[in-house]
């Protein structure tokens, strides 16, 4: 695998929400030697990481920002947002999104698994 995908959430200069397709390449690099080469990126500086859990019919619905710039990789169950432009995007287990709208309209949050969800995250550190 040489190509990792994630789905953006940002707001444009009118603070409307939008979802945007993202794909970066990887490249071979000595990650582990002397394991041969694995394809690896560097990829967003980052302050800290964090686990969310919530159970279907958690109160996301009320549309807001993101609290802060982060990456979500849904871990177990999944998810749905809807960005203020009226898109909606679902999240299964196995999905990243780089949540970067924080601030204007924002967007809701829906659990969509009956079994709720989990989430791993990673604040991204201040530019």
């Amino acid at each position: 695998m040489n190509i990792a995908q994630y789905i953006r959430l940002y707001a444009d200069e009118e603070g409307e929400s939008h979802f945007e397709d993202q794909a970066i390449d990887l490249v071979p690099v000595d990650f582990g030697p002397p394991a041969e080469p694995i394809n690896h990126l560097q990829f967003l500086p980052v302050q800290q990481s964090f686990w969310l859990g919530a159970e279907m019919g958690w109160g996301g619905e009320t549309p807001h920002p993101s609290p802060r710039r982060q990456i979500l990789c849904t871990v177990l169950g999944e998810y749905a947002v809807t960005a203020s432009d009226g898109s909606r995007r679902s999240f299964p287990a196995g999905t990243v999104l780089l949540s970067e709208d924080t601030w204007g309209k924002g967007h809701s949050t829906q659990v969509t698994s009956e079994a709720g969800f989990l989430i791993f995250g990673v604040t991204l550190a201040e530019d």
